[in-house]
């Protein structure tokens, strides 16, 4: 297993995490045989990272890791959890991010987590459950800053969703260590330059920004909630399709735009549509560790199975822009 430094953290983690959150579904709706399966077979095979939050299940994701951890005892594990705030708690972030870890703990059963991360989403003004980075910077980070102290979490983390400017703004403060972002052969513009009028958010190369203040990134959405398999069934167990993030307004549409990336497959380049997404999302330097979503322990194996063969070729990421040439001036 490739193992990789994030960020300025210092943390060496593997470079293919453990989902355990409700688009695969494993940690959350599957046998808990499976899950101990599972993880125990990702700790076999160097997986060191473990990424849950309370909004996984309503908390079934983190009871779940807490004990399947506990019975197979590995000394490694790095594990990071959550914290969505409702707009109810806006006037009182501070006891809300600390209750939230708190319950998070104990759901665990563990004193401390290694990374604590803000699932909100952040822009410049406030919407719904949207947080401005002003909300972020003066009133989250001296939470989130108190808990470390109290030793609680080991390092501050966000969620890079919302706009691409205020996410710039948060990564810019130098505050946090992790930032989990967006990245897949639908929009890679967290590392280049997207084709003009591009169906998709323009992250604008975040991971500059991450690679200049040292944050480590952890890549999520790297199957596009599974559009990218290129199939539309989904296991029994795995939720329904999610709403894109980053990527097209639907995922009828994601899907869609999927298929048009088979050329990759057919032309030698990967096995499966999965296996390249997954390839492509580890190419990128900045990249600390990516999170695929599984329902069963044998796509736990698949996403392996792609990590080992490596980060794509140039020629194959060539072809990729070439392909993405393709949706340049459709609708979104």
């Amino acid at each position: 297993m490739e193992m990789r430094t994030f960020g300025r953290s210092g943390m060496r983690v593997s470079i293919l995490g453990f989902g355990c959150g409700a688009v695969g579904g494993l940690m959350v709706r599957g046998d808990p045989a499976d899950q101990e399966r599972a993880v125990a077979r990702a700790l076999e095979a160097g997986v060191n990272y473990f990424d849950t939050a309370v909004q996984y299940g309503n908390g079934e994701s983190e009871r779940n890791l807490g004990r399947t951890l506990r019975q197979l005892k590995p000394v490694n594990a790095i594990v990071s959890t959550k914290v969505r705030l409702p707009a109810s708690d806006f006037g009182r972030i501070g006891d809300a991010v600390a209750a939230s870890l708190e319950a998070s703990l104990r759901r665990l059963g563990m004193e401390r987590v290694d990374v604590f991360h803000l699932h909100n989403a952040i822009a410049a003004t406030a919407n719904g459950e949207v947080l401005t980075v002003r909300q972020v910077l003066d009133e989250v980070v001296p939470a989130f800053d108190r808990l470390r102290r109290q030793g609680k979490t080991r390092f501050l983390g966000i969620t890079a969703v919302g706009d691409t400017a205020a996410l710039h703004d948060a990564i810019d403060a130098r505050v946090f260590d992790s930032a989990q972002v967006s990245y897949n052969m639908l929009n890679p513009s967290a590392a280049t330059a997207l084709p003009a009028n591009y169906p998709a958010q323009d992250y604008a190369r975040l991971f500059d920004r991450t690679q200049a203040a040292g944050v480590g990134v952890i890549g999520i959405r790297v199957l596009a909630g599974g559009a990218l398999t290129g199939a539309a069934e989904r296991h029994p167990i795995a939720s329904p399709p999610p709403m894109p993030i980053g990527s097209a307004h639907s995922y009828g549409t994601d899907l869609a735009r999927a298929q048009r990336l088979m050329p990759l497959v057919e032309e030698g380049f990967a096995a499966t549509l999965a296996e390249a997404a997954t390839r492509f999302a580890i190419s990128h330097p900045a990249m600390g560790t990516i999170l695929v979503g599984i329902a069963t322990p044998q796509q736990f194996e698949q996403a392996l199975a792609a990590v080992q063969k490596g980060p794509l070729p140039q020629a194959a990421l060539d072809r990729v822009a070439a392909l993405q040439q393709g949706f340049a001036g459709e609708a979104r």
